[in-house]
């Protein structure tokens, strides 16, 4: 486990231990049964909406490019503070209209600046799947992110043992909802392999010297199992980078940054998923 993420799961440890004596898992399982039902998202990630590409003034040809999970995210430890007019109803709506397949919304709020009444925001203002995106090591936050609306939590294979990756990973499953495991050193690949994860995400960033590599995803593509759904993560700016992914056969792609700095979401979206003359 890198420096940084040493020092995030440490403060996390004590976030949990903390929220447990507010809040007992009891009386936040109360909750679930007011919970919105479970939208899919794997199936979202399979199923997105064809967009159009334009060959010609005269003609449009049909497309399914890869699908794309928009990220709500206002800073990082690494970046900073990304976006400063910071409204996540309004930026995930945006999303929702531009094609984005599935919405990620940043809920760490001590490295992140996020917070889970966002992902409350946002799951009640948009009709596509929302994921969790936070470090989660314990039962409590999963509970926690159901209750909150979550369709889909993020565990990180390099932060958890493999007894407690199983165990959230099925735990996830039991309330109903996917779990996307992301990895970034590619010996923590066959665990997840292993564990039978449907979602698998590539962080191009390493998480030691904070560099990303968009071609860590490529040399990864080859070893995911057929019927799981790989998504690249971080690195990705422009349609070129786009193209290359999508050439390589990885089916989807989690974009966060390279969003919230645009000066027009929308548009940059747009660009992303909009590929050029063939």
């Amino acid at each position: 486990m890198s420096d940084v993420l040493y020092e995030i799961i440490e403060h996390k440890r004590g976030e949990v231990a903390d929220a447990k004596r507010l809040r007992p898992v009891e009386q936040l399982r109360e909750r679930l049964a007011g919970a919105p039902p479970v939208r899919d998202f794997a199936a979202a990630l399979d199923l997105a909406i064809p967009r159009f590409q334009i060959s010609n003034l005269k003609s449009q040809t049909p497309t399914r490019p890869i699908r794309l999970i928009a990220e709500v995210k206002k800073a990082s430890p690494s970046a900073g503070l990304i976006r400063a007019d910071f409204d996540p109803v309004a930026i995930a709506r945006t999303y929702e209209q531009h094609g984005a397949a599935c919405i990620s919304v940043l809920t760490d709020e001590h490295f992140f600046q996020g917070h889970l009444d966002y992902l409350v925001a946002v799951r009640r203002a948009v009709s596509i799947p929302v994921l969790r995106k936070d470090f989660i090591i314990d039962r409590y936050q999963v509970v926690e992110a159901r209750a909150a609306g979550a369709d889909c939590i993020l565990l990180i294979a390099e932060c958890l043992d493999d007894c407690t990756l199983r165990d959230l990973y099925f735990f996830a499953s039991e309330l109903g909802m996917e779990s996307l495991v992301e990895i970034y050193e590619p010996d923590n690949l066959d665990r997840v392999i292993k564990l039978g994860a449907r979602l698998i995400g590539i962080n191009n960033r390493n998480l030691r010297t904070m560099v990303t590599d968009l071609d860590h995803s490529l040399r990864l593509r080859e070893r995911i199992p057929p019927g799981t759904i790989l998504i690249s993560e971080s690195g990705i700016h422009t349609r070129a980078d786009v193209d290359r992914l999508e050439q390589a056969g990885v089916p989807a792609i989690l974009v966060g940054e390279t969003l919230m700095r645009s000066t027009d979401i929308g548009q940059k979206l747009d660009d992303l998923l909009t590929a050029g003359p063939s």
